[in-house]
């Protein structure tokens, strides 16, 4: 009888132990199913944060301001038509006029500003050299043909002994100038004289023609002074100049100085890479704008070929 009641109170204790065991089991997994269920809407929301600064790092890479310098024409004009692209894509175009060939410079340097837009290889490289800055091109947009257009006379066989004719003073500008002038007979450079060409590299002057020399923007002011003077496209645009109609002799389209003298963006070197930088130069290169340049300026400005 002892026996018996043994057997039966141990059998009790094991299926209460065998109870407490499931038990147990059941517990622990239903604490791991809920810690997992309350994880998975933190994860679920850092993954949705994160996806989202990372769109938002993308949206900023695709906008913001851009910031350029320029000459009035055509430059800032080619550059309002870009504006308008540029918006479509997010990007804000920011446009400074400036009225001379040093401060739009100074400002890309100095990082007040994105860019510029108002000069050509030559001047880009001579100016580099001669302030210790560190401009770089982005691009090449257009070419303006520099020409000799009527002062007080109106034929370049009207030119006489001790006539006087105005050019640009800067080193890159006169020297093209005074190229211009060699290839119409007027003056002979010495042998080598080359983009470096000055004044004082005239080996021969038949007419002794005397050279005015000024500051590029002060050219086109003395035609009424002057037989004949020498401009810069956008100059010349300025002055009410059109090349096609007005100038007496100028830079073929398809000549070296067509290349050489292209006009580009300009930026600190370091940020030719840029954002901005790339989406205003495939802008000023897009076939709207080469339509605009040539609708515009009647040859005066052509868009550059690469």
């Amino acid at each position: 009888m002892k026996k018996k009641v043994l057997s039966t109170i141990l059998a009790g204790v094991l299926a209460l132990s065998a109870f407490a065991g499931c038990g147990s089991s059941t517990e622990e997994s239903t604490d791991t199913s809920a810690a997992t269920k309350e994880e998975t809407p933190v994860a679920a929301t850092e993954e949705a944060v994160s996806a989202e600064n990372t769109e938002s790092t993308d949206t900023a890479a695709e906008g913001g301001t851009i910031k350029v310098a320029a000459s009035a024409t055509p430059h800032a004009e080619i550059l309002e038509e870009a504006k308008k692209i540029l918006a479509d894509e997010g990007w804000d175009l920011e446009i400074k006029i400036f009225d001379d060939y040093v401060m739009p410079n100074e400002v890309v340097e100095s990082g007040e500003f994105d860019a510029n837009y108002f000069q050509h290889i030559p001047y880009l490289e001579s100016f580099n050299e001669e302030k210790g800055t560190h401009l770089v091109n982005a691009g090449g947009i257009h070419y303006e043909p520099f020409g000799i257009y009527p002062g007080t006379k109106s034929d370049l066989s009207e030119l006489a002994d001790g006539d006087t004719i105005a050019v640009p003073n800067d080193t890159t500008n006169e020297a093209r100038a005074l190229l211009l002038l060699q290839d119409n007979g007027i003056i002979t450079l010495k042998e080598g004289a080359g983009l470096e060409a000055t004044v004082n590299d005239i080996a021969e002057n038949p007419h002794n023609v005397k050279i005015e020399e000024l500051a590029a923007e002060q050219v086109a002011r003395v035609a009424p002074e002057v037989a004949f003077v020498v401009l810069n496209g956008n100059y010349a645009l300025q002055a009410g100049f059109s090349v096609a109609k007005d100038a007496l002799a100028y830079e073929a389209s398809d000549s070296e100085a067509a290349k050489t003298y292209v006009n580009i963006i300009a930026v600190k070197e370091g940020h030719e890479n840029d954002p901005g930088t790339q989406a205003l130069v495939k802008v000023l290169k897009s076939d709207e704008i080469k339509q605009y340049i040539n609708d515009t300026y009647d040859g005066a400005v052509i868009p550059f070929e690469d």
